[in-house]
């Protein structure tokens, strides 16, 4: 793991030189599926945030590790769950429609919470995925303004598994652009601080195209245990 995350962090590093921003890149290590023991040796390895998919492992890891590292809510996220929880993470990454704004919203009204969210954008288009569709985030955004327990802190998006890297970098710019509109916009309590979008087939040319927020996990862990 030692020299894996070694080697996530120079590529990190080699890829912000070319970046359209030049900005830090804050690395979230994916660790669903990987036990206490892993996530313990990475972050005695510097690593400072970890990403889960699934509530139940999420939480149950947070049990037992407590403090000693940030936490992210990175796959889909479904209403009725969001109560376990909105009060513990860093930030919600799967911010994607109305119903599920509102319980969040309304969780975190009755304990006087806010709540970190980057909204999912479905930047390829794949029925399998969550996300907005991309025509949608701005009236998506401008329905929320009012929800004042909600900080929306910028947006993250999942692209499509494939190898063309044309493809890939027009996607990453279509995100990146859309970043930038939405800062142009200055709407009131929302903030374009995170754009995460990169995984660890792609996050080198997701980092070039202006991500500044990754999330890797079988390149620092292997592959996944089932």
């Amino acid at each position: 793991m030692e020299e894996n995350l070694k080697r996530v962090r120079e590529e990190i590093e080699k890829s912000r030189e070319h970046s359209v921003t030049g900005e830090e890149v804050k690395l979230i290590a994916v660790t669903k599926t990987h036990g206490v023991d892993a996530i313990e040796e990475a972050i005695k390895l510097g690593v400072t945030d970890i990403g889960e998919n699934k509530v139940q492992e999420l939480t149950e890891k947070m049990d037992i590790i407590g403090d000693k590292v940030r936490y992210h809510m990175i796959g889909n996220l479904q209403s009725n769950k969001v109560k376990y929880i909105y009060r513990d993470v860093a930030l919600i990454h799967s911010l994607d429609r109305l119903s599920l704004a509102k319980e969040i919203e309304k969780r975190a009204e009755q304990t006087d919470h806010i709540v970190p969210c980057l909204v999912q954008v479905n930047i390829g288009d794949e029925a399998s995925k969550g996300g907005l569709a991309y025509d949608g985030v701005l009236p998506f955004l401008e329905s929320i303004l009012d929800y004042e327990h909600i900080k929306v802190e910028g947006l993250m998006a999942i692209a499509p598994n494939v190898e063309d890297e044309a493809y890939l970098r027009k996607l990453f710019r279509k995100m990146f652009a859309l970043k930038e509109d939405i800062e142009r916009r200055r709407y009131e309590g929302v903030h374009m601080n995170h754009l995460s979008m990169g995984m660890s087939n792609d996050f080198t040319i997701a980092i070039e195209e202006g991500a500044n927020m990754v999330r890797v996990g079988s390149r620092i862990f292997g592959k996944r245990h089932y």
